[in-house]
């Protein structure tokens, strides 16, 4: 149950494997959900791509009007030697009759099929010259036809063109842009091949990257526990951003490309600013590793303070949600709010998140915390959040967001620290999470007493066991090419970003708690994507789900119910 209503899981509508039996996970890759759109003349043109150990199934995708059918797959696939990690489907040139899916793997190769045709037009890496360490994260590049970018666990990232060969020789690089923590090399041919660049960036595994939703900024999160934005074409870095402690998982952008929320092993979600280049909020909830954050673009809502202007509706934000149409009615209320001349305009933005500890967290970034300095009469604090807009060290004055319990502080003086907001460590969250807004503050210190302590608590445990792989990598001063001193510059101890800019310390951003945080699957959760009328999850068993939207289980017709497998929605 959310402020929007009732999410129902339509357990008719579960996708898996054909004989539905659990999957057993161990030692195996995520399973990973790709969606594409074929636009045919049925209405019914969404198609669902998912891969479960050595396995990868195309199937019609019918969502929350009818019961799955998984007797009838239109092309499956069993691989021999390596196993399916992650696909991407091409949306701009998807048709009923033929649809471009890239499959990455776990032993570096990219194939190239057309699940609808049954075919496999082209495998990249074959020989495993470019790259022999696993695909991590494979994407079409926005608005392109032929262009598609491959991340590996070796941290390097490829550019490649699906009309281009791979060679049958290892490629030779020539360096083409040198920075803070990366390179980016052209391969040097005489004719033109695979890959077109090589992206080698930060320490360890790059886990995950996504384009703005212009197609024109890529952020990658990876084992060194950084977030990096960078200029995609110019190959420019626009900013970073280091996590609490570990490495960072995933990865999303807002519709509008204002914010980026990652998540990973410091059990938090934490959103960054595009624009400012800092991290504004931390979220805590997850009592393990986060797996995947998603914008949900259908919940995110724009309201001016006319009541004559609509507010935002789900129409203004579905083709954003594809990354195609950017001069939209919504991204532009989004941009004119943060104009000084322009009334105030009300945002909302939803946001989920799926861990390994089998919980589904949703999240709501308010006013509150997105505007931190103005007064927050209009402001809606779904997020629970208490008194956090501290003035920043040293600004002096009242605390302009604390409904009344203003904080003076002496102008040399250190804020107080932000208390944090009331999450209990258990499933207590979803009651304490109804729609209280700023806490009375006597209450709020002594419950969250109980989440300071668990966090700090965990802090001081990981660096006794001072993770070496994750702490490889410091913010590097130097913009020196000598590798020697750039390989000595970059294990510096994590403990120097910890209070900077780059990794501010727990108590100086807010802390957001979940709206609602529950247990939805026995294994850990490693999908998570928001449609128009659902969202789906799926788990490490293989079983994909699909959680009808509040008001729209009704599209479902008694006929189906009556076919499905129980006949109940649960």
């Amino acid at each position: 149950t959310t402020r929007e209503g009732l999410y129902k899981l339509l357990s008719h509508s579960e996708y898996s494997r054909p004989n539905r039996v659990p999957f057993n996970s161990q030692g195996s890759n995520p399973v990973r959900v790709s969606f594409v759109n074929v636009n045919d003349q049925s209405g019914n043109g969404d198609r669902l791509c998912f891969n479960v150990g050595r396995e990868l199934y195309f199937y019609i995708y019918k969502g929350v009007r009818k019961a799955a059918d998984l007797s009838k797959p239109i092309d499956k696939r069993i691989y021999k030697g390596t196993q399916p990690t992650c696909h991407d489907f091409n949306h701009l040139t998807a048709t009923a009759e033929s649809v471009s899916l890239l499959v990455g793997f776990s032993a570096g190769q990219v194939q190239l099929i057309d699940p609808i045709k049954k075919e496999t037009s082209k495998l990249f890496n074959e020989e495993r010259l470019i790259d022999k360490s696993r695909v991590t994260c494979v994407k079409w590049v926005p608005g392109s036809e032929s262009l598609f970018l491959v991340a590996h666990s070796s941290g390097n990232m490829y550019l490649y063109n699906v009309e281009h060969t791979c060679g049958t020789t290892a490629p030779h690089y020539q360096l083409l842009k040198q920075g803070e923590s990366f390179a980016v090399h052209t391969c040097k041919s005489k004719s033109t091949r695979n890959p077109l660049l090589k992206w080698t960036v930060g320490e360890g595994a790059l886990n995950e990257f996504a384009f703005s939703p212009d197609g024109k900024f890529l952020a990658c999160v990876s084992q060194d526990g950084f977030l990096r934005v960078f200029n995609f074409d110019s190959v420019e870095l626009h900013g970073t951003m280091k996590s609490y402690f570990g490495g960072l998982l995933c990865v999303c952008w807002s519709p509008d490309g204002k914010y980026i929320v990652t998540g990973g092993e410091d059990d938090l979600v934490t959103v960054w600013s595009f624009v400012d280049c800092r991290v504004i909020a931390r979220g805590h909830g997850h009592k393990s590793w986060v797996s995947v954050v998603a914008f949900d673009p259908y919940t995110t809502s724009v309201e001016e303070s006319d009541p004559m202007e609509f507010s935002g509706s789900d129409e203004d934000f579905q083709d954003l949600h594809f990354g195609r149409d950017r001069a939209n009615s919504t991204q532009s209320r989004l941009s004119k709010r943060n104009s000084t001349d322009s009334r105030p305009v009300s945002v909302t933005y939803r946001f989920g998140s799926v861990g390994q500890d089998t919980q589904l967290c949703l999240w709501d970034l308010t006013e509150d915390i997105l505007f931190p300095h103005q007064p927050l009469s209009r402001a809606r604090t779904h997020t629970n959040v208490m008194n956090a807009t501290s003035p920043p060290a040293g600004s002096g004055g009242t605390n302009p967001g604390s409904n009344g319990n203003s904080i003076t502080t002496p102008g040399n003086s250190v804020p107080p620290p932000l208390p944090r907001s009331n999450s209990l460590p258990h499933s207590a969250v979803s009651n304490a999470g109804s729609k209280s807004s700023v806490m009375d503050g006597a209450i709020a210190s002594g419950v969250s007493k109980f989440a300071t302590l668990s966090l700090h608590d965990r802090k001081e445990r990981h660096h006794e066991k001072d993770h070496k792989r994750n702490h490889s990598m410091g913010h590097i001063s130097s913009k020196s090419s000598d590798k020697l001193n750039l390989v000595t510059k970059t294990k510096t101890d994590p403990a120097k970003t910890l209070g900077t800019p780059l990794c501010p310390r727990m108590e100086d951003v807010p802390l957001l708690e979940p709206l609602i945080c529950k247990k939805i699957a026995h294994e850990r959760l490693t999908v998570l994507i928001f449609l128009e009328d659902c969202i789906v999850t799926a788990c490490q068993e293989g079983f994909i789900c699909t959680w009808a939207r509040p008001g729209k289980v009704g599209l479902l017709s008694s006929q189906n119910q009556a076919n499905s497998p129980s006949g109940t929605v649960v």
